[in-house]
């Protein structure tokens, strides 16, 4: 059933009401959605009614609301005419984007009051634009400084937008290779008593990161570029010694590294290298009474120049809606335990 032909809900009194008119038919009905499923979804996320005819959408409701909506729409019908495509995701995350547009946020990422600007990273194979204002700044983050720490809970898009900006710098030359790493810790490093080579040994603890890598780049190029060396596979406890020049080079899991290990793997930078370490300080697995090397780094470099953090929240979780109250419960549980043990 179209929009226009649902019974029309009963407006506030002080209810704020527009037209938007797009220009192109073809472009607003795939804006609108099939049987208007994007307006539908607007609707239910910011508490509005939207009704479409022809390439017109009549909006109704809260001030503040419709403005959102406004703004949302707006964007999305300029993504739209740049060739791009739209999905329930995008419009979610153009809601979140609009919500945030009078808030101020350390790398502002909005024109305040003013039309959607959202961060992207494109490589030849996808095009992936912020869905909330924290991976904008996550983006801007990637793009200005050579370490970045992206920390926060799962489902925030952290370690597969540093896997994205990874495969972007290389396509466009940027930096010469790719070095994952991530703390085998199930295996408590000792990767030499696992079977099969080195490859083999570590894909299991890799694989969000191979499966972020073969979605930014054909799946050939990516098997050719592990063969040559230009993707590598380096596991943390194999990497002391080396100095890391020319690379995008990605620290996973980072919470799960002692504070010996973050030290040495932070001073294998070397020149025209750009670092990225992710992790969820919530998430760790270290025995009881060590230290996690995340933890510790975030405390004594928040402040040196050259070193960006940038902190995911619940609400900046990306996956199923669920994902982001699991998160919260789990939080506000900990919150109450952590009040007993004190």
């Amino acid at each position: 059933m179209s929009s226009h032909e649902r019974q029309p809900k009963r407006p506030p009194a002080d209810a704020n009401h527009f037209v938007l008119t797009f220009e192109n038919n073809r472009l607003a009905s795939e804006l609108f959605g099939q049987f208007d499923q994007n307006l539908k979804l607007i609707e239910d996320r910011l508490h509005i009614d939207a009704r479409a005819r022809g390439n017109t959408v009549s909006i109704t409701g809260d001030v503040q609301a419709t403005n959102v909506a406004r703004r949302a729409l707006d964007y999305l019908y300029g993504r739209l005419q740049t060739g791009g495509q739209i999905e329930a995701n995008d419009v979610e995350g153009a809601l979140r984007m609009a919500q945030a547009a009078d808030d101020q946020l350390v790398f502002p990422a909005l024109e305040k009051k003013a039309k959607l600007s959202m961060s992207q990273i494109s490589t030849r194979k996808k095009t992936i634009v912020a869905r909330t204002p924290t991976q904008d700044a996550y983006m801007r983050a990637l793009e200005r400084s050579e370490l970045v720490f992206g920390v926060g809970p799962a489902g925030t898009g952290k370690t597969y937008l540093a896997v994205a900006h990874a495969a972007a710098l290389l396509e466009r030359g940027a930096v010469d290779r790719i070095i994952l790493s991530r703390p085998a810790v199930e295996a408590g490093e000792r990767l030499g008593f696992l079977p099969g080579d080195m490859k083999e040994k570590v894909d299991p603890y890799l694989r969000p990161l191979y499966d972020a890598l073969y979605d930014m780049m054909p799946g050939d190029k990516v098997e050719r570029a592990i063969t040559a060396g230009v993707i590598e596979i380096a596991p943390l406890a194999f990497m002391r010694g080396r100095t890391l020049a020319n690379a995008a080079v990605i620290l996973d899991e980072a919470q799960n590294t002692t504070s010996m290990q973050m030290k040495m793997f932070l001073t294998r930078l070397g020149d025209n290298a750009r670092m990225i370490v992710t992790g969820d300080p919530s998430q760790i697995d270290l025995p009881r009474g060590v230290k996690s090397g995340l933890v510790e780094a975030l405390q004594i470099l928040h402040s040196v120049e050259g070193v960006s953090v940038v902190r995911f929240k619940d609400v900046d979780v990306v996956r199923h809606p669920l994902v982001a109250r699991i998160v919260r419960a789990y939080d506000a549980e900990g919150a109450i335990d952590s009040g007993r043990d004190n």
